[in-house]
């Protein structure tokens, strides 16, 4: 169709946000229960919220494309189909990946020019955080937690920011397996990783800092020790879109910044 589609309806928070910066929010007729970015999207009827799909909703709103997000919501994406609905259904996981989705979603709106200032925009960002943060002697090792029980490490994209931040990924080796369960770590490991920093962001629910200081044995993790366990609400580090480079990227630098501040990195 001319201009491509007129009536879209996102599933989750980080299509909303894409949409609306390559100026395409009016096109947006339902979103993600879980959307942020930007706030006036949160005006609009709620479609979703991740893994629950108002199908009753999506059928009023009568979409002409619906935007989904990765494995969790292939079921969904394929029950939409058999109802008649044209379903994207995109996966990225790491940094390259978010830009390349980016850019397909510009060629779907017929918002190329926008997609690629966009992208070009969010690489500048993260390569001017990169420069800042290599100019220290020593970098953080960091445990990042997505969720507590069991305890999950961090997806590719939130260790590519860590390093882009100034600091070194726990648990490197882990980060690219796609479905959490491929990425629960025992508490042992976190102990014998020995972080310097701890940051939480329990996908859907407050991250209980003293918690994580109060499990048995951390209390000898570097961490945990200097008081450098912290919270970054999901909406900033686990939705695949701009917001990581825009909102997340800068949270992660200033905690490191904050462990360089004590004398750890000079």
């Amino acid at each position: 169709m001319t201009g491509g589609p007129r009536r879209i309806v996102c599933l989750t928070a980080e299509t909303v946000d894409v949409l609306y910066r390559l100026g395409a929010g009016d096109r947006v007729v339902g979103v993600s229960g879980f959307t942020v970015f930007p706030p006036e999207a949160r005006k609009k009827p709620f479609a979703s919220a991740f893994t629950t799909i108002r199908y009753d909703v999506i059928e009023r709103l009568a979409p002409d494309l619906i935007i989904g997000f990765s494995n969790l919501q292939a079921e969904a994406a394929k029950e939409l189909g058999r109802r008649g609905y044209a379903v994207l259904l995109t996966n990225q996981r790491t940094l390259e990946e978010m830009f390349e989705t980016i850019m397909m979603l510009g060629r779907i709106v017929d918002k190329a020019p926008e997609a690629d200032t966009l992208v070009v925009d969010l690489r500048r960002r993260l390569e001017d955080t990169r420069a800042a943060s290599g100019t220290s002697s020593r970098r953080p090792t960091i445990y990042f937690e997505e969720w507590d029980e069991p305890l999950i490490s961090g997806i590719s994209w939130v260790g590519e920011l860590i390093e882009a931040a100034g600091g070194d990924d726990a648990f490197p080796e882990l980060r690219r397996c796609p479905n959490a369960p491929q990425r629960i770590v025992q508490p042992e490991a976190v102990i014998a990783r020995k972080p310097d920093i701890i940051i939480a962001s329990w996908c859907g629910k407050k991250a209980r800092l003293e918690k994580i200081r109060a499990r048995l044995g951390w209390d000898a993790i570097p961490a945990v020790k200097d008081d450098a366990v912290y919270e970054i609400k999901s909406t900033y580090c686990l939705q695949p879109g701009p917001v990581l480079i825009a909102e997340g990227l800068p949270r992660f630098r200033k905690i490191i910044q904050a462990w360089q501040s004590r004398g750890n990195g000079a």
